[in-house]
């Protein structure tokens, strides 16, 4: 009878831990799906950062450009004789306050558009953001 009991203990035990298993499994399926669903996600907006990125530095090289362009337009205006006699001193000032304000710094190279706070661009940064397998693999082994 005792052999029996040990039997039907044993078997018990045998169950609850083929349903505890299993319920391991299906968690571990459910898991394994969300963190697919996840790296798809981190993928696709790996992508846009780098297509936003690739817009912005297209858009500050244009906006560079057309700074320099109207600097010297400026500086041209400003080295003709007949242009301080065309121009009022309302539009002299006017100039001088674009291009003591936007222009002198336009020609400063590498300069960045300081509308742009760029102080955590390192958290931000795609290339910062990347997924080790390695542990993973400890783990499965």
């Amino acid at each position: 009878i005792q052999i029996a009991q040990c039997f039907e203990a044993t078997r018990r035990r045998c169950c609850r831990l083929e349903q505890d298993g299993r319920r391991a499994r299906e968690q571990l399926a459910r898991v394994e799906a969300e963190r697919a669903a996840l790296e798809v996600k981190l993928k696709h907006a790996r992508n846009q950062v780098e297509v936003e990125m690739k817009k912005r530095h297209r858009a500050e090289a244009e906006l560079e450009k057309q700074e320099r362009k109207l600097q010297l337009v400026f500086e041209a205006l400003m080295r003709e004789p007949w242009g301080s006699g065309v121009l009022s001193g309302e539009q002299c000032s006017i100039l001088s306050a674009l291009a003591g304000r936007r222009l002198g710094a336009a020609l400063v190279p590498g300069r960045r558009s300081s509308v742009v706070d760029e102080s955590c661009q390192s958290l931000l940064s795609h290339s910062d953001i990347s997924y080790d397998c390695t542990e993973d693999d400890v783990v499965r082994s």
